[in-house]
């Protein structure tokens, strides 16, 4: 539970008591390479924080998939206006490593409030860093070539580059995997 520990600390500003009133809402699970933590189409009645491996969150566009994150260690995994609003997963979650998460159910997130006094504050935090994180992302889409955002993802998160399949970092990159593999061929040279 320390990777939670430290990330509810550090990130959202959350005290060690005020972690301590919560960490037994989160419940540990193990999901298999391949294996589903969330379909489309599906209520979202839990999140999930990645203590360790990888799961690719995807979704279907004109029946191809297409990947729009990788949840790492110290990442969570939600869609989460279904979390939020009581609705329907528009995205599906797969493992595509051995991954262990610690898991909030919905009921239980509600709860927090009960635990923590001032949990109207820190939830607003929680919210404004996930809407950074896709805000940053849709701001590199516009903003940057497909060199720079191979760049800016490498240098945030290499694992991503040894764990995961080449076609879905592209396809997250919102590039070709021919494109994808004339970047990668480029940085080698230049770093030889």
């Amino acid at each position: 539970m320390s990777e939670l520990k430290k990330h509810i600390i550090e990130t959202f500003g959350f005290t060690k008591s005020e972690f301590e009133n919560i960490q037994d809402f989160f419940q540990p699970m193990n999901i298999k390479k391949g294996e589903f933590f969330l379909k489309e189409g599906q209520y979202v009645k839990q999140l999930g924080f990645v203590e360790k491996g990888i799961l690719r969150e995807f979704l279907y566009v004109n029946e191809k998939k297409v990947t729009k994150w990788f949840s790492t260690s110290g990442y969570f995994a939600v869609d989460l206006s279904g979390f939020l609003f009581d609705q329907k997963s528009k995205v599906n979650y797969q493992a595509i490593t051995e991954v262990e998460l610690l898991i909030l159910s919905k009921d239980n997130y509600d709860k927090i409030s009960d635990k923590i006094t001032r949990w109207d504050k820190l939830e607003k935090m929680f919210l404004a860093k996930c809407f950074s994180v896709l805000e940053n992302r849709v701001i590199s889409h516009l903003a940057l070539n497909a060199e720079e955002r191979y760049n800016q993802l490498f240098a945030f998160n290499p694992q991503i580059f040894n764990e995961a399949p080449l076609n879905q970092i592209a396809s997250m990159l919102g590039m070709s995997a021919e494109t994808l593999s004339r970047i990668r061929k480029k940085q080698t040279k230049m770093n030889s």
